[in-house]
């Protein structure tokens, strides 16, 4: 009962969360901006988002064909077809359970392919390092942009002591120091898991090394991130007040709103709101840059809707002489 009373709330809390922040976001909005917001959409220019969700698209082609990669040399050659719908069905699963999806994709190929299913997990993990990696270089990316921001919110004259922001920052470094080592030490049985986890990290970036055809692999993690990028980019030209925005801006919009989608499943509620706060510090006013994250967010949202659920259906019709 109490195994069941967890698994209803680690399922039903983030959505619960992502609806709240949509409640409060909405119950904050006065006349003027909900006639703002929806001016921004009745004038966007919808072909940019259409334009986005074809990257959106090309990126899963790209993510179904790198997985062959991972799983040739372990002995198997699944059928393009069955691995791409594989990954959208894992999409479809991870808007409703986070993280759901990767096992569920693993089962599925499993299913369809006879792969074994922790071979078929293992390689998922090794994906998973590699979209880390690229993760964190993008965020690198980012912060080298953001260095002009950074520096004028630590050492520019605003009224306040500018003594208080190093003491504060010196905090969370010694904070971060700490939290760093009992973590190490530490026997916890959570903490050993997240170690036990991140060997695993480490021993698919090491199967990556070994892997025959890692150039070519190496290239589709590059065009699947590139493609992420150019999805959320081309949709700033649907709108006069962020088609100027700089490159910086971009990416650092990108990363804050990726980062967002780890609170809530899919980034519901959460996505429009961290998208529109970033956008803000570049002098996009708050309507336009609100309207920006929900198009992104619901175009992205209903792609996936329509390709997971159309995969679903198609899966066992493709495969119905193997089931």
């Amino acid at each position: 009962m109490l195994k069941k009373l967890r698994k209803i709330v680690f399922i039903s809390l983030p959505i619960l969360f992502g609806f709240g922040l949509i409640w409060y976001s909405f119950s904050k909005f006065t006349p003027s901006d909900i006639e703002s917001i929806t001016t921004s959409f009745k004038t966007a220019h919808y072909g940019w988002v259409l334009l986005s969700i074809v990257f959106a698209i090309l990126s899963h082609f790209s993510r179904a064909y790198r997985w062959q990669f991972l799983l040739e040399p372990l002995g198997y050659k699944p059928k393009f077809t069955n691995s791409l719908l594989t990954i959208m069905v894992a999409y479809l699963l991870n808007l409703v359970i986070p993280r759901s999806g990767e096992v569920a994709r693993a089962a599925t190929i499993s299913k369809y392919e006879n792969i074994p299913f922790q071979k078929a997990f293992g390689t998922i993990v090794a994906e998973r390092v590699a979209d880390v990696i690229m993760l964190f270089s993008i965020i690198g990316i980012a912060f080298i942009m953001q260095t002009k921001l950074l520096s004028q919110y630590l050492f520019k004259d605003n009224g306040a002591n500018p003594w208080h922001k190093f003491i504060i920052l010196g905090s969370l470094m010694l904070v971060a120091g700490v939290i760093f080592i009992l973590f190490k030490k530490s026997k916890l049985a959570i903490v050993l898991k997240i170690k036990e986890f991140l060997k695993g990290l480490l021993e698919g970036m090491m199967s990556i090394v070994y892997m025959k055809k890692k150039f070519v692999f190496i290239l589709h993690t590059f065009l699947i991130w590139t493609l992420y990028v150019l999805m959320f980019y081309v949709v700033t030209f649907a709108f006069p007040e962020t088609a100027n925005l700089p490159f910086g801006a971009i990416i650092v919009g990108f990363v804050i709103g990726g980062l967002s989608m780890a609170l809530t499943n899919g980034g519901l509620g959460t996505y429009p709101i961290f998208v529109a706060s970033a956008f803000i510090l570049y002098g996009v006013e708050n309507n336009p840059a609100r309207a920006f994250g929900w198009i992104v967010w619901t175009s992205q949202t209903l792609m996936v809707l329509f390709f997971g659920g159309l995969a679903f259906i198609i899966l066992p019709i493709y495969n119905r002489k193997k089931v």
